[in-house]
């Protein structure tokens, strides 16, 4: 049950009967209503709107006046992370000017800290003065800008509101690492490595389709559970040392990675081909490598010292889908890790929620493992020391 704010009360003892509730599929009508009353563009469908009120891991919020909604928020959750999305949010034109707003936005914080999220994201358009004031003045700050982002090309400014009373207002690093979206189903290890490599070598480094693609094809697997092979830990680290990076591999053994993602016979002994011939380029190399595993202090204290770990998890906390899957550590500190994520992986969610996704430091190093093998790898990169 939504607890009233004071400046609530204070509404409702001046209007009359408000009420401030979560939404149900029944207020879809009015939802609808104000949202055609409210956007010209990119507006909310009846499907939509049933999808995220009845199936997504959202809430949705409502304050209605004498029955009637007079304004609603949307936000998304992420598994996995403490990251919260303002996802949409509207006022009905007869109630503005009430505070409507005003109050819907602390309500959506307050389901966010019940859901123990620390940011709360959202993006608006460089035109909607009055949100973006209302915004800033609840501690909004802007931290991006998406140029062309609704149908009619306008830009949106990102915003976000750390939630937590106490610690930094953004992940400390010693390096910005700039955000890559994966293009294709299988190269996030790729994605990933492609975002580390920029923020070490800014420019030596163009990220592109074409790199992505030749990455992969340099350290791919050629086989995985179904479809086109992912990219294993030894050969992701050859493909960043060939790019003038210092690389360190830490990994347990030196056993093929993945093998119990396919069954056939034929295929497994392709993928120990591929990874001995792997190895045997890598021992030419100067790649140090560690029969060990990092724990999450141990990245935040490499990315404190301007290293980037690229980092193999089990997707299932996050997407409930059971691959292995490569994420970049952006930033850290006392109690999360801030993950880069190259995948974006429905239509309702935009890039602004996969960067600097903060997860806790215990959860991360339960995600931080793959397969029966409990397989474990991080490839932390810096720059390599000139001779």
């Amino acid at each position: 049950m939504l607890q009233p704010s004071t400046t609530f009360a204070a509404a409702q003892e001046a209007v009359g009967p408000i009420a401030l509730r979560t939404a149900v599929a029944a207020d879809i009508p009015a939802l609808l209503t104000i949202e055609q009353r409210s956007f010209v563009t990119d507006r909310l469908t009846r499907r939509s709107f049933h999808y995220l009120l009845t199936r997504a891991n959202a809430t949705g919020l409502v304050e209605t006046h004498g029955g009637r909604v007079a304004g609603y928020a949307l936000v998304l959750f992420h598994a996995g992370t403490s990251l919260a999305r303002l996802y949409s949010f509207a006022v009905d034109p007869d109630h503005r000017g009430q505070g409507v707003g005003r109050r819907l936005l602390e309500a959506a914080e307050q389901a966010a800290r019940a859901r123990d999220c620390l940011y709360l994201r959202l993006e608006v358009r460089r035109d909607n003065v009055p949100a973006i004031a209302l915004y800033k003045a609840h501690g909004y700050r802007e931290f991006g800008v998406y140029t062309d982002y609704y149908e009619d090309h306008m830009e949106a400014l990102r915003l976000e509101k750390r939630l937590g009373a106490t610690g930094p207002s953004a992940p400390v690093g010693g390096r910005l690492v700039p955000y890559y979206q994966q293009t294709l189903d299988f190269t996030c290890g790729p994605s990933a490595l492609m975002m580390a490599m920029k923020a070490i070598r800014p420019d030596a480094i163009e990220l592109s389709r074409r790199l992505e693609l030749r990455l992969w094809r340099e350290s791919t697997t050629v086989f995985m559970t179904s479809g086109h092979g992912g990219c294993g830990p030894v050969g992701m680290a050859l493909a960043a040392w060939r790019r003038g990076l210092r690389v360190e591999l830490f990994i347990k053994d030196d056993t093929t990675p993945f093998l119990d993602s396919v069954r056939s016979d034929d295929k497994k002994e392709v993928m120990r081909i591929v990874h001995d011939d792997f190895l045997e380029e890598m021992a030419g190399t100067d790649i140090a490598v560690h029969n060990r595993t990092l724990t999450a202090d141990d990245m935040a204290d490499a990315v404190r010292a301007g290293s980037i770990p690229v980092v193999l998890i089990s997707s299932y906390r996050i997407y409930r889908e059971k691959f292995p899957h490569w994420v970049v550590v952006a930033g850290a500190d006392d109690r999360f890790l801030y993950v880069h994520d190259p995948l974006v992986h429905d239509h309702h969610h935009a890039d602004i929620d996969r960067m600097n996704m903060p997860i806790p430091k215990s959860d991360f190093e339960r995600m931080a493992r793959y397969g029966k093998a409990q397989l474990r790898a991080t490839l932390l990169l810096s720059e390599r020391a000139e001779s």
